[in-house]
């Protein structure tokens, strides 16, 4: 099973609410369900998980940093991509606050754009009792261990 390295990360903004995107795969296995999700994705060849963070961010939402800091947490498990593949994901998560900031979808990708039907800003109380899927699951755990 090939290894995927990636970044994700939770974006803060002033009023300390979480930005999520929705995932709703439309052609694919998973095309009955949604899930909302950090923004992220897979290391570059030749890349660290701070650029491929760094790189992400700019691409996902248009905000542009020089630095995002320590990786705050890791999760590993098997993940099935588009198209049927299983991969062992290795995901690194990176804490940033911003200010006021409005997403950008100008970088985004074709299959972000198939894939990525929308995104919101969640409050910790939504996050504790969503109505639809977040990953991860251990999200408030995450923003508990980065505040302390």
């Amino acid at each position: 099973m090939r290894l995927r390295p990636a970044a994700r990360l939770l974006l803060l903004g002033p009023d300390e609410r979480l930005l999520l995107f929705r995932f709703a795969h439309k052609d694919s296995a998973s095309a009955d369900r949604s899930f909302w999700a950090t923004p992220g994705g897979a290391v570059d060849d030749g890349e660290t998980f701070e650029q491929a963070a760094i790189r992400e961010l700019w691409e996902e939402t248009g905000l542009c940093v020089a630095s995002v800091g320590s990786e705050i947490a890791q999760r590993q498990f098997v993940l099935e991509l588009i198209g049927g593949e299983r991969v062992m994901a290795d995901e690194r998560f990176f804490l940033v606050r911003t200010g006021y900031h409005a997403v950008s979808s100008g970088a985004w990708t074709e299959l972000e754009r198939e894939v990525m039907a929308e995104y919101r800003w969640w409050s910790r109380a939504e996050l504790a009792r969503p109505t639809e899927q977040v990953f991860p699951e251990d999200i408030l755990d995450m923003l508990a261990t980065a505040a302390s």
